[in-house]
């Protein structure tokens, strides 16, 4: 019975360990390289828009939310990576090809953050962002880094990413 006190005692620790980890790094802010101030106003305004799906992306990563993930993107949504495209014709398709504890434990993956975001290039209704993010381990360290290019676009039902390039597996 001792043991079992032990095991549970350490996994305990273990969580909190992980959870402080996690609201640390979700803490520190990427590093911004925005539009200048002298762009266009509706530019400068699709920016912002598009930059809060990019929070909402991957604090929803994160959460290991599904559906809450899907939300953040445009369908038909398309991601560029491992040498293959793949084009997820809809939300529900993308949930259900979702396994976020699959994935965890692949890459060895508790959470991600993102390192940078950079705006390349943005009007009224899309923009391009050029990231960093670094994917982290159970122990809170990261044991991995990527650049991506997000594209995100102004739909009827709002703002989503529509398009992902990235060279993560």
């Amino acid at each position: 019975m001792r043991a079992t006190y032990t095991n549970l005692a350490t996994a305990l620790v273990g969580m909190v360990l992980l959870t402080a980890s996690m609201v640390q790094a979700q803490s520190t802010e990427p590093e911004l390289k925005l539009l200048p101030a002298k762009a266009a106003s509706s530019a400068r305004q699709a920016e912002a828009q598009a930059l809060e799906v990019m929070y909402a992306f991957m604090r929803s990563f994160n959460a290991r939310d599904p559906k809450a993930f899907a939300d953040t993107l445009l369908f038909p949504h398309v991601r560029i990576a491992s040498g293959g495209v793949r084009v997820s014709p809809d939300a529900q398709t993308f949930i259900e090809a979702t396994d976020f504890d699959a994935f965890a434990q692949r890459f060895d993956w508790a959470f991600s953050r993102w390192e940078s975001i950079e705006t390349v290039q943005a009007d009224e209704n899309k923009v391009h962002f050029a990231v960093v993010f670094v994917r982290h381990n159970r122990a809170g360290e990261p044991n991995a880094t990527f650049r991506s290019l997000y594209i995100l676009q102004r739909a009827a039902s709002g703002w989503g990413i529509r398009s992902r390039s990235s060279f993560a597996p």
